[in-house]
């Protein structure tokens, strides 16, 4: 119970990674507030964890809505008179039209990038205060192994992840001082639902290849290190960028050929 007595926020928590960090926050004793656009959808949820002896709440979130920032802070301080975890999960993109620096239109790439990343800023200007007054507090912002490696497709994502991975890193210099941290944990391919509904089983297979270990992590080892941040294990831990994907972009471009090759020897 590593997280007794904080009071954490998560945004976009109703299925996948976000799911998985609000169940592991909750187990880890954190009163956690799920933030969801579908609250009825985020209310059963939280009606079946507390049922499990879980404290679990909901607060509306929409992170087109410039005002929900606000008004979703101030809802918990409200209740709770003290946030302590932020993580920010929120993260959008369309693989159908977010390719290619020439086949990208203008648009696409301009609203991924704002409402990525003024979902981080936002949140993370709305909360530091109130960490504050607490005496401290631990920001995650989840990222993305695509912030550091680039792709053949998706530039406006990976371009939105690369400055959210900056953002933590200037974060955690301006508000060290008043005792807030603040990290990113970047998930690699993740067997979520989404991922393993449109992804076909041989772009999943040439993908694995590639890894040191070969296959997806789960959203609970992403929750994982969601925890560790959280808790004041990682008390002098801050500005860190943890990849949490099973080794992607470690060794030469051709490691999967060559780990065949030796294999067959």
């Amino acid at each position: 119970m590593s997280l007794k007595g904080k009071v954490a926020l998560i945004t976009a928590s109703t299925r996948g990674i976000g799911l998985a960090i609000s169940e592991r926050l909750a187990k880890e004793g954190a009163t956690v507030y799920m933030a969801a656009r579908r609250l009825d959808a985020a209310s059963q949820i939280a009606k079946a964890m507390n049922a499990k002896g879980y404290d679990v709440h909901t607060v509306y979130f929409d992170a087109y809505d410039e005002d929900c920032f606000h008004n979703m802070v101030q809802t918990i301080v409200t209740e709770q008179n003290r946030l302590d975890i932020l993580v920010n999960n929120f993260g959008t993109s369309d693989p159908r039209k977010d390719l290619t620096i020439t086949d990208t239109p203008y648009g696409v790439f301009k609203d991924i990038i704002n409402v990525n990343l003024e979902s981080v800023f936002r949140g993370c200007q709305e909360v530091i205060p109130v960490m504050e007054k607490n005496g401290g507090g631990s920001i995650i912002n989840i990222s993305s192994v695509g912030g550091l490696i680039p792709d053949i497709s998706q530039i406006a994502y990976g371009t939105s992840k690369a400055a959210i991975n900056y953002l933590t890193k200037e974060i955690a210099v301006q508000v060290g001082r008043k005792n807030i941290r603040c990290n990113a944990v970047l998930p690699g391919m993740t067997a979520t639902d989404a991922v393993k509904d449109n992804l076909s089983d041989h772009f999943k297979n040439m993908f694995e290849k590639n890894l040191p270990i070969k296959r997806m992590g789960t959203p609970e080892e992403i929750a994982a290190a969601v925890a560790y941040f959280a808790s004041d294990d990682a008390a002098y831990t801050t500005g860190q960028i943890l990849t949490v994907g099973g080794g992607f972009g470690l060794g030469t471009p051709i490691f999967g050929d060559l780990a065949d090759a030796a294999q067959k020897r």
